[in-house]
């Protein structure tokens, strides 16, 4: 199983170039999908898959391993970018995201290998992260709990009272990943949240807010969370929809991205350009 070591900062940056290249090949294939959240989120995830977390993809129901819940269930096609960089999915079948009878759906589901939740109706996956914490907690094991989670889910009530059981219970063993990247299905987000950080603080959690686009800020709030007790911690992360891709971050409503055939060839063309992100 593997275990955080010092960083590779720039293998992790290669890491997350790759995942976002896996999510432009597959959204090629049905000419759609979540693409900009996909993009955005692929540096938390290199960082988590191949440096931070303890799991082995050879056995994805190891006692003790790291857990990853993935609570904004439509960032499917960055969690299949991982697992088939990771070797848990084959690469030849990502090009099956979003077809019929394909186990690379465009919101989780369990069925598929290395999921650990089914993904969909918005405001559950904290909750779930919390329980799976307590669990590792009263069996004395040493594993983590990652919980992706997103500012439009911060509209739910759950997702608060999620926070607030977590910091009563000082579950130190659980990390919150919230992905500010300030849209929701139609357009910008229709509450205003701010200020994140604070509130995620008054709830008592350790917390945290970063550049998620920034690989070497990623690694460091996730050692910073690591080293310190007693509290759950929130890592805010600032992401950019379409992260890596210009085209496609200036592009309108990008919540979920419509794909014009003979676009595809170019936006893999401006990924390329960029080289190390």
């Amino acid at each position: 199983m593997q275990t955080a070591q010092s960083p590779d900062i720039d293998a992790l940056r290669r890491r997350a170039g790759n995942l976002r290249r896996h999510v432009l090949l597959m959204a090629r294939g049905p000419g759609q999908g979540y693409v900009g959240q996909g993009l955005a989120i692929a540096d938390v995830l290199a960082a988590l898959y191949f440096h931070e977390m303890r799991w082995n993809p050879q056995d994805l129901t190891a006692a003790g391993r790291d857990r990853f819940v993935l609570s904004t269930g439509h960032y499917s096609i960055a969690l299949w970018a991982a697992l088939a960089e990771a070797g848990v999915i084959p690469l030849s079948e990502l090009p099956t995201y979003g077809a019929d009878g394909s186990r690379l759906a465009m919101s989780t589901m369990d069925s598929t290998p290395g999921v650990e939740m089914i993904g969909g109706s918005l405001g559950h996956g904290l909750g779930q992260a919390i329980g799976m914490a307590m669990g590792e907690r009263m069996q004395s094991s040493a594993a983590r709990i990652f919980c992706e989670l997103s500012d439009g889910e911060l509209q739910e009530g759950a997702t608060w009272e999620a926070a607030m059981a977590a910091g009563h219970f000082g579950l130190d063993n659980l990390v919150a990943l919230v992905d500010c990247n300030g849209i929701q299905a139609d357009g910008p987000m229709v509450l205003d949240m701010e200020p994140v950080a604070s509130k995620w603080s008054a709830f008592g959690w350790a917390t945290r807010e970063i550049n998620g686009n920034d690989m070497q800020s990623v690694v460091d709030a996730l050692a910073a969370a690591r080293d310190t007790a007693g509290r759950p911690h929130a890592i805010i992360l600032r992401t950019t929809p379409g992260q890596g891709v210009p085209s496609l971050v200036t592009r309108e409503k990008s919540h979920f991205i419509r794909v014009e055939p003979h676009e595809w060839d170019a936006l893999l063309a401006e990924l390329d350009a960029g080289g190390i992100t």
